[in-house]
């Protein structure tokens, strides 16, 4: 399956391009609208701050063309900043309107834990990974292979917070609080962690995720309106 990579400018794409083609797919990265508006599939990577990447998106004409293509029925795969850009948008050095693709915003993570206590932001660890408010477990999603206790990479300052539970596919712990570490939307996913870097159980996220895609039934959440 080929799978259109989009060239933010800000993210490390030679990892994701190497992941995608050892689950067997074939990466093409574009920073051309028009090679997006043609896309089989798109992977939306990044790093970095949410208005500098929502602005080189725009700069290059590929906010418009992402959404399109997805409203067109193309599956999406959002990967950190990427994933945040997904939302209708963020409060860093913002706020910044996002792509509007997942209803919710992205607002800094807490400076104290539950208890109170100072915690370390941004979070960097491998966390395992909890289904979503709702779900019992991750079956018939791009996560349905993620076994109890599966661990991803994480490190970020901000996280989403859906609008509704209902794209709330998967969260992690962070000082005593769930933090939304994936969240779906018809065939539009993201990723807080990078999968690209988190061992076997994110080459299997990207496996199913292809898998999914390739037979026109990418899950995640449901359509909620």
């Amino acid at each position: 399956m080929k799978v259109t990579v989009i060239d933010t400018g800000r993210a490390n794409l030679l990892s994701v391009q190497r992941a995608l083609a050892y689950c067997g797919a074939v990466p093409e990265l574009t920073g051309d609208p028009a090679a997006v508006l043609a896309a089989e599939a798109l992977v939306l990577p990044g790093v970095g701050a949410f208005g500098d990447g929502m602005a080189e998106l725009r700069r290059r004409g590929l906010a418009e063309a992402i959404c399109r293509r997805v409203g067109q029925g193309a599956p999406l795969l959002g990967i950190c900043l990427g994933m945040q850009m997904l939302f209708d948008g963020s409060d860093e050095f913002g706020p910044h309107e996002g792509l509007g693709l997942i209803p919710g915003w992205v607002r800094r993570l807490p400076a104290a834990d539950a208890a109170g206590a100072p915690q370390r932001v941004p979070h960097i660890a491998w966390e395992p990974l909890l289904p979503g408010p709702g779900r019992a477990d991750f079956a018939g999603t791009a996560l349905q292979s993620v076994p109890d206790g599966g661990e991803c990479y994480f490190i970020h300052s901000y996280a989403a917070e859906p609008a509704d539970d209902a794209f709330r596919l998967a969260d992690c712990l962070y000082g005593g609080r769930r933090v939304c570490a994936a969240a779906a939307r018809g065939r539009v996913l993201g990723t807080q962690f990078h999968p690209e870097k988190s061992g076997a159980v994110g080459l299997g996220i990207l496996h199913d995720f292809l898998a999914l895609c390739s037979g026109r039934h990418c899950r995640g959440a449901e359509s909620a309106s």
